[in-house]
Parts: C-alpha cells; sequence; structure tokens
C-alpha cells in the first residue's frame, strides 16, 4: 500500500500572498506568529506579507532568530517566543530553514512530551497535528510548504538530523513567485539544483511508484528548462521554478530520497555549506554512482532535461546523458562540481560514517557502503 500526504490548500502565482489574511480568518485563528529569518526582515521581504496582515488587522508576533541552517536552539527558543506570543497559528515567510524551524516548533507545542528536540529525530510517534502553519515559500527549492520533512542542526554533535512528520505538513501553502524575485543569482542557483535533486532523487529511489513519478518527472522538465532564466532573473524562469520546486515537493516528500541528499546533510553540518549548493555538488556523482541500479530511469531523466535522440542510445549512452545534462545546467547556472578546498582530510571518514547514518541513506536505488560514500567524497576532492 502507498499513502500520498499534500497540504489542504495551496496557492500558485502572482499575488498569491493575498490570500493569507482569508485563509486565517475563515480558520478562526486570531493571532499569527510569524517565523522567518533576520535577512528577510532586513531586506524588506516578509514586510510584504506582515503588511497585508497590517492592512486586514491580523495581529502578530515576530519570531526571526533563525539560522541559514536552523539548530536546535533555534527551535527551543522559538518554542518560548511561541508560548508568549499567545498565537494560535503560524506563518512561516523564508525557505527551508524557516519552514523547518516553524515545523519544529509547531510540533513540540501540540506534543510537548517531544520538547528534547533531538527526540523528533527520524519518524517520530508524535499523536497530534502540529501548530497550523500557512507556509509562504521565499526560495524555490526546498519545497517545505508541501513537505512531512524538516532538518535541524545539532551543532553540539556537528551533525543534522532528518525528521519525518506527517502531523508537520502546513495546513496551507502560498506558492507566490513574487516572493522569490528578490533572490540573489548564486542562491537561485543553489535553491534551484537542491529542488532538481529532489524531484531526481525521489524518482529513483526504492519507494517511488507511478504516482510520483509522474510528479518527478514533470519537476524535472520545468526545473530543467526554468533554471537558467531563472537565475538571470526573467520572469517565465522564476514562474517555472517556483511551480517545478512545489511538484518536486509533492513526490520526494511521499517517498523519500537519497545518498546525495545523506551526504549534502553532513556537509552542511561540518561546514555549514547551503543546502542546495551541497546537494548540487554531489548530485552528477552520486548520479553515476547509481546509474547501475536504476533500469531505464535515467533515459527518462535524459528526455525531461531536454537530451534529443535518447530512444536511439544504448543503455551506457542515456545514462552518460543524463548525467552530462545535469553537470551541464549546474555548470550554466554556476555550481562547481568539487569539493575541493571544502571537504578537510581529516574529516572524511566520519562525514562517511555521518553520512551513512542519515534517515535518507535507505532509499537510495543501489546499496551503499560506508566506504562506498567516502570513496565519493573523495573523487570530489
Amino acid at each position: 500500500m502507498n499513502k500520498f500526504v499534500l497540504n489542504e490548500t495551496s496557492y500558485h502565482g502572482a499575488g498569491a500572498i493575498n490570500a493569507i489574511p482569508d485563509e486565517i480568518k475563515a480558520r478562526g485563528f486570531k493571532k499569527a506568529f510569524v517565523a522567518t529569518d533576520p535577512d528577510l526582515i532586513k531586506f524588506g521581504i516578509a514586510a510584504k506579507v506582515t503588511d497585508i496582515l497590517d492592512n486586514a488587522a491580523i495581529p502578530y508576533a515576530i519570531y526571526s532568530d533563525i539560522k541559514a541552517n536552523p539548530t536546535i536552539e533555534n527551535v527551543q527558543n522559538g518554542v518560548a517566543a511561541y508560548k508568549a506570543s499567545g498565537a494560535d497559528c503560524i506563518v512561516a515567510i523564508g525557505g527551508g530553514s524557516a519552514m523547518d524551524t516553524a515545523k519544529a516548533i509547531g510540533i513540540i507545542i501540540t506534543n510537548p512530551e517531544f520538547a528534547d528536540v533531538r527526540s523528533l529525530e527520524g519518524d517520530a510517534p508524535t499523536k497530534n497535528p502540529c501548530v497550523p502553519i500557512i507556509a509562504v515559500p521565499t526560495t524555490a527549492g526546498t519545497a517545505a510548504e508541501v513537505t512531512i520533512n524538516y532538518v535541524i542542526t545539532d551543532v553540539e554533535r556537528k551533525r543534522k538530523f532528518v525528521c519525518v512528520d506527517v502531523h508537520d505538513i502546513p495546513v496551507v501553502a502560498v506558492v507566490d513567485p513574487d516572493m522569490m524575485a528578490s533572490m540573489p543569482a548564486a542562491l537561485t542557483a543553489a535553491t534551484g539544483m537542491d529542488a532538481l535533486t529532489h524531484a531526481i532523487e525521489g524518482y529513483i529511489t526504492k519507494g517511488a511508484w507511478e504516482l510520483s513519478d509522474m510528479f518527478h518527472l514533470k519537476a524535472i522538465e520545468v526545473i530543467s528548462r526554468s533554471l537558467r532564466g531563472a537565475v538571470k532573473n526573467e520572469k517565465e524562469g522564476r514562474d517555472g521554478m517556483a511551480l517545478g520546486q512545489y511538484i518536486a515537493g509533492m513526490g520526494f516528500s511521499n517517498v523519500g530520497l537519497g545518498v546525495d541528499h545523506s551526504m549534502a546533510h553532513t556537509l552542511s553540518a561540518y561546514y555549514d555549506m547551503p543546502h542546495g549548493k551541497a546537494c548540487a555538488t554531489l548530485l552528477p556523482a552520486v548520479m553515476a554512482y547509481n546509474a547501475d541500479s536504476t533500469g531505464e530511469k535515467y533515459r527518462e531523466i535524459a528526455r525531461a532535461m531536454g537530451v534529443k535522440g535518447v530512444d536511439g542510445m544504448t543503455q551506457a549512452e542515456y545514462r552518460k546523458a543524463a548525467v552530462d545534462a545535469v553537470r551541464q545546467l549546474a555548470e550554466d547556472v554556476g555550481i562547481v562540481t568539487s569539493l575541493k578546498g571544502v571537504v578537510k582530510e581529516e574529516d572524511v571518514a566520519q562525514l562517511s560514517i555521518d553520512a551513512f547514518n542519515d534517515a535518507c541513506r535507505p532509499g537510495n536505488p543501489r546499496e551503499v557502503t560506508v566506504e562506498d560514500i567516502e570513496a565519493i567524497y573523495r573523487s570530489l576532492m
């Protein structure tokens, strides 16, 4: 049996944020807890939403103690701030960091027995849906607005841990490409390649099936034709990426990912490397590693990415074509697929062990060992 979980409601397109007050009022909420990061406040992005709340006379409290790779402390402080705020819903504005923090806060508020943030790792047996979240992404990559996953950094233990919980999914997703228009080119590229990684890993993961394949192939198609334009801040590209990353999230949230994400999580935990950049850096090498365990799927990846003549290619040729198309897209948007100068030799062994123990690794289509992971890291150094 397969299970699929999505938002109750989602809004898409320019101006979608104007629907937020109606959703808050229709659901009977009285005060919002706005979770966002300091830069979005500094540059006036969060104000696009809070101004709408002001105009609708909806009170709110702002919480912005959120790092790019949110920490246990960020969550703990957020729980205390939520309790003090008197709010009854959360409006999460930002990329994965803000939404992941909001999810953890919301889960702990309604499931106080999980106040130890580390206890949420993996598939935690929470009983109650989290505080209702209205999620407003400002990056086109993580799709956290439609997933049942979130990731928290344990600074003390130098590791990221993945939490998977159907109780944390936002009740409403508001995917407004205008909220993403101010993303710098480098961030657009990194988050966009993260979205592509979601689509490709979700398509080849062990849990993939016909329904999820439909989402992932469409996401690969939309992302591959849109990302270059989005990096150039072209409207069509921005609009395409807003949709493509959401479609990828609809799929992978329900079937899982693979070792690319396991390895990326450890890079972020050790070196504070942006998650999207880590995923993108690893993707061609991990795809090459997995190729022999993917049947004919790389042919469809290559086709979705616009490669011509795939039906006339041998299996080896279309697998190489798929990897080459991903590498070319990464290069075209300024992602360097190398870890030279990033990974320290003395860290490689523990990095590999941590990646092997990551919650995403079991979904990888090819059985992977610690030694395999170490070899992939080294191949990029």
